[in-house]
């Protein structure tokens, strides 16, 4: 198999910090979004950014921006679909899913999606952790596109519920130390980011 594209899932309206792109909140030397580029795209084949609204302020990252489709934006799943398209457009055969809010994502988390789908015979795979799944973080046939949009259309809307229409695999990643699945939801998640990346 050749190695999937990914897409940064980045359409949250982050109510919780005031509103606006938390992508784009200073951590470190850069953003949220210049440490999960930097973990990510390493591992897949070609990356880019959902988001929805004007993608020029995404301009000085250097990649497409793809808008969640005429579905309108019905949460993650429509930014996978939207994200499916996208591979799809450029030949792919598999999308990884991550979000937009997670600075401390696996260095490996896309080999060990693909080992977790291979080894269970699944099509589709998930992270997750001892505190449960991750279903953000995704391995994704693009087979399965009109399958996706066929659900949304139908009222679907978690990640868990159409993963497990489709017996997804689990990817187990460990929690000591830093936990790499820590998303910033609030300027208290902010903090904890800024003391945990010094």
């Amino acid at each position: 198999m050749r190695a999937p594209v990914g897409i940064i899932l980045a359409g949250g309206r982050a109510t919780r910090m005031g509103g606006g792109d938390k992508g784009l909140l200073p951590l470190g030397r850069g953003t949220l979004l210049d440490e999960v580029i930097a973990r990510f795209s390493p591992q897949v084949a070609d990356l880019a950014i959902n988001a929805n609204g004007d993608p020029a302020r995404f301009a000085h990252l250097g990649l497409p921006v793809v808008a969640d489709g005429e579905e309108g934006s019905l949460g993650p799943l429509a930014g996978i679909l939207a994200g499916l398209g996208w591979a799809m457009d450029g030949g792919a055969s598999h999308l990884v899913t991550v979000a937009a809010d997670t600075p401390f994502l696996p260095c490996d988390l896309v080999p060990r999606l693909l080992l977790a789908a291979e080894t269970e015979d699944r099509p589709v795979a998930l992270a997750a952790t001892p505190s449960g799944r991750h279903p953000v973080f995704g391995f994704w046939p693009v087979a399965l596109r009109d399958d996706l949009r066929d659900a949304l259309a139908s009222g679907m809307r978690r990640v868990t519920d159409w993963a497990d229409r489709h017996g997804a695999a689990t990817a187990f990643f460990p929690t000591t130390g830093v936990d790499p699945f820590f998303n910033v939801n609030t300027p208290d998640d902010l903090a904890r980011a800024r003391a945990m990346a010094r």
